[in-house]
């Protein structure tokens, strides 16, 4: 069963890599995590600035402690240091060389569709950082925005338990759509192609399921 799965991932990954260079992204296939780790080490050179955004696939690939321990200058937004500070960080990454991230959703328009809580990662992702070097697991395509929109909803959950929001749906494990202060999902963006800056959007693909 696990060899199927497989399969059928890899056949995803694949297609959604070429939805996405024909909407002017620069779009590659990548077998497995340790493979997009290793593309993305490659696009990186020394001595680069680095934003990260959020997500579960980038922890999985283990970037942080690479890009803290490397010749790199990271904006490390994951250190112990008061919310204030942090988030005079998250503001000067906009200027990084690089922002490494991942995506909620990919389309078979090829579209880019996330919903984030403080709005850094999809502010970068548009506009700021030289290049953007997004990650995405083959989980992440759907047909069109409708279903983004849903995927979206329901991984809300589980990224709001991970971060620890307090927040309605940690308890009944479905959106409720709170008007909270600690609500994770304040701002949903569409990247609709790569087209404006060429070359600025990589979106590395893996044949297999990251993230949520």
């Amino acid at each position: 069963m696990a060899d199927l799965k497989k399969w059928q991932y890899q056949c995803l990954a694949r297609e959604a890599v070429e939805i996405l260079r024909q909407k002017s992204y620069d779009a590659h296939y990548a077998e497995d995590l340790p493979e997009a780790r290793r593309m993305v080490l490659d696009m990186i050179p020394a001595g680069a600035s680095i934003a990260l955004g959020g997500s579960v696939t980038i922890s999985g690939m283990g970037l942080l402690e690479v890009f803290r321990g490397g010749d790199y200058r990271l904006f490390d937004r994951y250190q112990d240091k008061p919310h204030e500070e942090i988030v005079e960080i998250m503001r000067q990454s906009l200027l990084a060389d690089f922002l490494v991230t991942g995506t909620n959703a990919v389309t078979r328009r090829g579209e880019l569709v996330n919903i984030d809580c403080s709005g850094n990662r999809v502010a970068g992702m548009i506009f700021g950082p030289k290049r953007v070097i997004v990650v995405a697991g083959a989980n992440k395509l759907v047909d069109d925005l409708d279903e983004a929109v849903k995927r979206l909803r329901r991984i809300a959950p589980l990224n709001a338990r991970r971060i620890k929001h307090h927040t309605p749906c940690v308890e009944t494990g479905k959106c409720m759509d709170c008007q909270v202060q600690q609500r994770l999902c304040n701002y949903l963006t569409v990247i609709n192609h790569g087209m404006k800056f060429p070359g600025r959007i990589t979106v590395v693909m893996v044949g297999e399921e990251t993230g949520f």
